[in-house]
């Protein structure tokens, strides 16, 4: 089959394996190796593959969706995106209730975060017109990132290091849920290290 048969037959920017075989297209993986050396294809990970042309429909939030569920963004790339932390993020950061994994290609490294199956919550379905994906709310995006780094935050000094933007935590956070979720966390050092983060 010819690459421009194939795309016609192939609606979305990005496919897997299973896609293929549904709609009962006889391609094969030696030939997806000869589209992607091409440039005519990126392979995202095994069996997951995006179409170079349609690249600039779909967003980085999506690819992450669809390459490990179930999983949702957080960490870095969701306090980025409410402006909780200063710095521009390029490799997207994700939560699963799954094991620990990094995907890399050439669109950069997605990250997931392993977390057990009872704080899997606290975040919102996202259709950006680019693509589906699960986004952790704004308190549970900074919870997930002090839970999962409390090895390394200690004290206030800490804290002050990770240069979290108290004017966009005020504008963004509702208090009352952030201390609402953090009980479900059921540490006291979260819960130390929060009300440092929270101090006026």
């Amino acid at each position: 089959m010819k690459y421009t048969e194939f795309i016609r037959e192939i609606k979305g920017p990005v496919f897997s394996i299973q896609d293929v075989k549904l709609l009962g297209l006889n391609i094969y993986s030696r030939q997806l190796s000869l589209w992607a050396n091409e440039g005519h294809i990126v392979k995202l990970k095994n069996g997951v593959y995006l179409i170079s042309e349609r690249k600039d429909i779909v967003s980085k939030e999506h690819i992450a969706f669809v390459l490990y569920q179930p999983s949702y963004i957080s960490l870095e790339w969701a306090l980025s995106h409410y402006g909780i932390i200063p710095e521009i993020v390029h490799n997207v950061t994700a939560i699963t209730s799954k094991v620990t994994r990094t995907f890399e290609n050439e669109l950069g490294a997605f990250i997931y975060r392993n977390i057990k199956n009872t704080l899997f919550f606290g975040y919102k379905k996202i259709d950006d017109g680019k693509g589906v994906y699960l986004l952790a709310e704004p308190e549970k995006a900074l919870l997930d990132y002090l839970y999962l780094n409390l090895s390394k935050i200690n004290n206030k000094d800490d804290i002050y290091e990770l240069r979290f933007n108290r004017f966009s935590i005020d504008e963004v956070i509702d208090e009352r849920k952030l201390y609402r979720y953090a009980k479900i966390f059921g540490s006291k050092k979260l819960d130390q290290m929060l009300a440092f983060v929270m101090e006026k």
